[in-house]
């Protein structure tokens, strides 16, 4: 089945869902309880779906850069020779001796060291090509929400400092030759600082062997979704300790905007509360985050009209909504619980990540050597702040 046929299935399903809701209600507007589990193996089915269309999305994706053409073809004379304009991380002499240190435990030939002293990064190991390095951050972009819709810069330091107006001046009504009220801007600081997270990527020395083993693509698929993983959960709920400050953090994260009157439910005004305790100018770029679990929550919701404050994406393409603004889940927002922050909205442009030039790896030999295997250190610097509080508001249940 392909992924429109699913989709168009999930959308029938999910009218079938909506109008079993209306006809099995009782006197009191509630469902039975077989009419409730009824709905709910109905809201099963439709979740399954939507997770369904996702893999086959991440496998279409991952098809077509699979079938990548791995090489250029020869366009000019064979008797012109290419000459290599890039230097450092960036040239070609340096991605062929990084690549042939990786496969290869023999020693490096001068030339190799030569070219590999541009990219040495004073822990024994080497900064990964420019370009590959590119490809490394651009599926990290892919793997996880929050990096896909924050504010991303590089820095060549691993100190970076953000000015941010703190509170705004204002105008004031003067009389006849009266004296101007002063009123200035005051300016804070955020401080971002450069936290290490690194993985060990394992691999047989019989792959490694293997010249046709496409050893880019398999570290490059492990990185994204290790260090992607530990991002996605750092950017939400890390303590900046050793880690970014993540939005839902007590100290520095989003402000709460709501808080439920019961522990562990919401309501559909409690939502809509929420929508408006973030500013309009914001609101107009704002998103929702929020776990699977709470989508399922919400989605018998209805404001004041009768009309469903969730609306799924029925069209390839489009995306699902909350009071008209788009929705994505992430495994790392917090369940529904007492005390528990477990809704973000607001614009993510406010969540600034600063990632540090150059992701390093480093081969290791000896460690896993027993078990035929060779063992690869990888690891990158960044962190992540919320810059301005206001923009991002937080639902957070009753304790």
């Amino acid at each position: 089945m392909t992924i429109l046929e699913l989709r168009e299935k999930r959308a029938k399903m999910w009218e079938s869902a909506k109008n079993f809701l209306e006809t099995h209600r009782n006197q009191n507007g509630t469902l039975s309880v077989e009419d409730d589990a009824t709905y709910s193996r109905m809201e099963e089915e439709i979740a399954g779906l939507g997770k369904e269309i996702a893999r086959m999305e991440r496998a279409e994706a991952l098809d077509s850069e699979m079938n990548r053409p791995i090489s250029k073809p020869i366009t000019e004379k064979p008797e012109k020779v290419q000459v290599d304009t890039k230097t450092g991380r960036a040239s070609e002499a340096y991605k062929k001796a990084f690549w042939k240190n990786t496969r290869s435990k023999h020693d490096m030939t001068p030339e190799m060291k030569n070219s590999l002293n541009e990219g040495l990064d004073g822990e024994g190991g080497y900064l990964v090509p420019d370009e590959f390095e590119t490809r490394l951050v651009t599926g990290l972009n892919e793997n996880t929400v929050i990096r896909s819709k924050a504010h991303v810069i590089t820095t060549s330091s691993g100190l970076h400092k953000i000015p941010v107006v703190a509170s705004h001046g204002s105008a004031s009504w003067i009389d006849e030759e009266g004296a101007y009220t002063e009123s200035d801007e005051t300016f804070g600081q955020v401080q971002l600082d450069a936290h290490k997270v690194g993985t060990i990527i394992k691999v047989s020395e019989e792959l490694l062997n293997d010249s046709a083993f496409d050893l880019e693509g398999y570290i490059a698929s492990e990185f994204t979704r290790r260090i992607g993983d530990k991002e996605e959960e750092a950017f939400l709920v890390g303590n900046g300790t050793g880690k970014p400050t993540g939005i839902l953090n007590a100290t520095g994260g989003g402000q709460v905007g709501v808080t439920t009157a019961g522990p562990t439910s919401i309501t559909a005004d409690e939502l809509i509360d929420l929508f408006y305790s973030l500013k309009a100018p914001y609101r107009k770029n704002a998103v929702w985050i929020l776990n699977d679990s709470t989508v399922k929550a919400i989605r018998k919701l209805k404001d004041s009209t009768g009309n469903y404050l969730l609306q799924p994406a029925l069209k390839d393409g489009e995306v699902s909504t909350i009071l008209g603004r788009p929705y994505f889940t992430s495994a790392y927002a917090p369940e529904i619980a007492a005390g528990a922050k477990t809704i973000i909205f607001g614009d993510l442009s406010y969540y600034w990540i600063g990632d540090r030039q150059g992701i390093s790896f480093k081969r290791l030999n000896e460690l896993f050597a027993g078990n035929g295997q060779v063992g690869f250190l990888a690891s990158k610097r960044l962190d992540a702040k919320t810059i301005l509080p206001e923009a991002i508001k937080v639902l957070q249940q009753h304790a």
